[in-house]
């Protein structure tokens, strides 16, 4: 059964990295052929709506779900393998803070009120838990002080905490993409399909990052 299981790390890990790059391009096609583009700065508001959901997607979700596998898919010595994972997890939550930046100022120049939507609550705790799991990973396991016992026991507290958030960023991103069909006009019908297409896609990474996660790592 161990056998079975290691020869199955490999091709779910590798899968996972393909659908990192089916989301994006999903996630791309949608914004810049169905929707206005990407802006910051700009006079055509929805451009600047549309920095949200690519971060959120794109930087905060699969780099997320990457520095999750990161203990399975890095070579090397765990050291560095702790290294990449919070790194990714860092640079995750920077694209998270942008994108939701994107959102307030999108809202502000719109004069449309914040916090309204139950996909606005999911993400902003995300976002909040995301932000002090990651100090607390500093404190507790990347200081050199830090008691062997001590990350010992927080560990698995650690990794049930981090799935829990990926999983609110998941129930996040597809509550965000069910509330921009239901109150955007989309386009036409490949639109709706392009989106219905990114959110399966993206339930399927979550899948296979958590499968990542418990199977064990090929020596």
């Amino acid at each position: 059964m161990k056998g079975n299981q290691q020869a199955l790390v490999s091709p779910v890990v590798a899968f996972a990295h393909v659908l990192v790059v089916v989301v994006t391009a999903l996630v791309l096609v949608w914004l810049l052929h169905f929707r206005e583009g990407l802006a910051f700065n700009t006079h055509i508001k929805p451009k600047i709506f549309n920095i949200h959901p690519l971060l959120m997607i794109v930087g905060f979700i699969l780099l997320g779900g990457e520095a999750i596998l990161a203990y399975k898919t890095v070579p090397g010595a765990r050291k560095i393998q702790k290294r990449t994972h919070l790194t990714l997890h860092l640079v995750a939550l920077l694209t998270g803070l942008i994108g939701t930046f994107a959102v307030f100022k999108y809202h502000q120049d719109l004069s449309i009120p914040h916090f309204y939507t139950l996909h606005s609550w999911v993400g902003l705790i995300t976002i909040i838990l995301y932000g002090l799991q990651w100090l607390y990973s500093i404190f507790t396991f990347a200081f050199p002080h830090t008691k062997s016992s001590t990350r010992k026991k927080v560990a698995p507290w650690h990794i049930f905490g981090g799935i829990i958030i990926f999983i609110l960023g998941i129930c996040a991103a597809l509550t965000g993409l069910v509330e921009k069909f239901t109150f955007s006009k989309l386009q036409r019908e490949q639109e709706a399909l392009v989106m219905n297409f990114t959110g399966l896609m993206i339930v399927l990474f979550s899948i296979t990052v958590g499968a990542g996660v418990l199977l064990p790592r090929i020596n």
